[in-house]
C-alpha cells in the first residue's frame, strides 16, 4: 500500500440531477409568481394610504387655520381676508380658511406642511390661486397615474361654508 496517496472513499454522487434542478426552478418560479403581485399590490396600498394621510393633515391644518383666525380676528363674516401664523408660516386666509396657493411654502399647502420634497406636484389644471372658491389638486409623482392619485383642496366660496379635501386613489 502506497502511503503517499491514500485511498479516497469513491462518491456516487458529484451534484445535483437535472430532475432536482429543474424542480428547484419550478418552485421558485411558483414562489415569484405568486409574491410578485402581492408586492405590486402592496405598494400601490401604501401609495393610497399616503395619500389618504395627507388629505387628513390637510383637513386638519384647515381647522387650525380657522381656530387661529376666529382667535385673531374675531370672526368669520363676510369676506374676511388676512392672514395667521402657524409654526413660523404666515397664511393668507379666504373666510378664515387658508387660501388654496399652489405654492408649498405658503396657503393650505405651507399650513400643513406638503412638500414637493416628499412626492407631490400641483396639477397643471387645478393650479390654485388667492380667489374665494378656488381648486387646488396636488399629484403623487411617484404613482403610476398621478392625476387619479390626488388631493383636491377647495377654499371656501362663502361665509361659514367650510373648505372641502377630496381625494383620488384610482391611479396610486
Amino acid at each position: 500500500m502506497n502511503t503517499a496517496f491514500p485511498s479516497r472513499p469513491v462518491s456516487t454522487q458529484a451534484g445535483f440531477t437535472l430532475v432536482e434542478l429543474v424542480t428547484v426552478i419550478l418552485i421558485l418560479g411558483v414562489l415569484a409568481a405568486v409574491a410578485l403581485p402581492k408586492y405590486a399590490d402592496l405598494q400601490g396600498k401604501a401609495r393610497e394610504a399616503k395619500v389618504k394621510t395627507v388629505a387628513g393633515s390637510i383637513k386638519s391644518a384647515g381647522g387650525l387655520a380657522k381656530a387661529a383666525a376666529l382667535v385673531n380676528l374675531g370672526s368669520c363674516s363676510a369676506a374676511t381676508t388676512g392672514t395667521v401664523s402657524m409654526e413660523g408660516t404666515t397664511i393668507a386666509l379666504n373666510h378664515c380658511y387658508p387660501q388654496s396657493l399652489g405654492s408649498f411654502a405658503t396657503g393650505i399647502l405651507g399650513a400643513s406642511n406638503v412638500s414637493a420634497g416628499d412626492g407631490w406636484q400641483v396639477a397643471a389644471g387645478t393650479p390654485g390661486g388667492s380667489a374665494v372658491g378656488t381648486t387646488l389638486t396636488i399629484e403623487l409623482t411617484d404613482a403610476s397615474t398621478p392625476s387619479t392619485c390626488s388631493i383636491t383642496y377647495v377654499s371656501p366660496s362663502a361665509v361659514n361654508v367650510p373648505a372641502t379635501v377630496s381625494t383620488s386613489v384610482a391611479g396610486c
